[in-house]
């Protein structure tokens, strides 16, 4: 079809313009605070839910025991502490999976961070020398951001997370509720309780396998911009 005449043909987009090293590092700056408050508002509030859930299972434990000296332990606090056990568990599980969740939030945190000083370092790179945490978006560059005094083993950072903590304490609810509904039903001790810790193992052993897959997920399915060997 042919243009009318007079007709102006259309312009060409306009190339967008190349900002300055300064807006550049105002903008990369804006985006690098909003992900650390980001990573505090998250950290504060899986914080409070575990201490949240503590506090209500240590007030609910401490229930059981008066209920206990006031009933004489009879059949109506058998099934008022199983009750309690198990509100605590279902609480324990939520808190868990949140905490898990919180885990891999705090990760993606710590990468996007590393992939901003890995444009700051773009930008000037004698300011390479002067940044302890990791300017890489991969494991050794957010390895050395949550540890950038030295070398620490993967056992220590994993034992001693938030994740290892909630499992432990709700696989002791585990084996603490199936024990006393194992005990109730008539079992005899000498099979209740190694049931009970079995299954208190199996648990514990599934959720740290749980947490090492969604571990290894993010580096396969997010390959680093700014890796630690170009």
């Amino acid at each position: 079809m042919s243009e009318e005449p007079g007709a102006s043909s259309p312009e060409p987009p306009a190339r967008p313009t190349e900002l300055s090293p300064s807006v550049r590092a105002q903008l990369l700056a804006t985006e690098h605070w909003s992900l650390l408050a980001s990573r505090s508002t998250t950290q504060g509030e899986v914080l409070t839910r575990i201490s949240m859930f503590l506090t209500f299972t240590s007030a609910s434990l401490l229930s059981v025991a008066l209920v206990g000296n006031a009933t004489q332990f009879s059949d109506a606090f058998r099934a008022f502490a199983l009750t309690v056990l198990s509100i605590d568990l279902v609480v324990g599980l939520l808190t868990h999976v949140r905490v898990m969740s919180v885990g891999m939030e705090d990760l993606m945190y710590v990468l996007a961070m590393n992939r901003l000083r890995a444009a700051y370092v773009d930008m000037d790179p004698g300011i390479g020398p002067y940044l302890m945490a990791g300017a890489h978006d991969d494991e050794e560059g957010a390895k050395r951001t949550y540890y950038f005094l030295g070398v620490r083993t993967d056992f220590s950072q994993v034992a001693g997370s938030s994740m290892v903590f909630m499992g432990f304490v709700n696989s002791a609810l585990i084996a603490l509720l199936l024990g006393s509904a194992l005990l109730t039903a008539a079992l005899p001790p000498v099979v209740a309780v190694p049931v009970a810790v079995l299954v208190a193992l199996a648990f514990f052993g599934t959720s740290l396998v749980r947490g090492h897959r969604r571990y290894l997920a993010v580096w396969k399915n997010h390959p680093p911009v700014s890796p630690s060997t170009h």
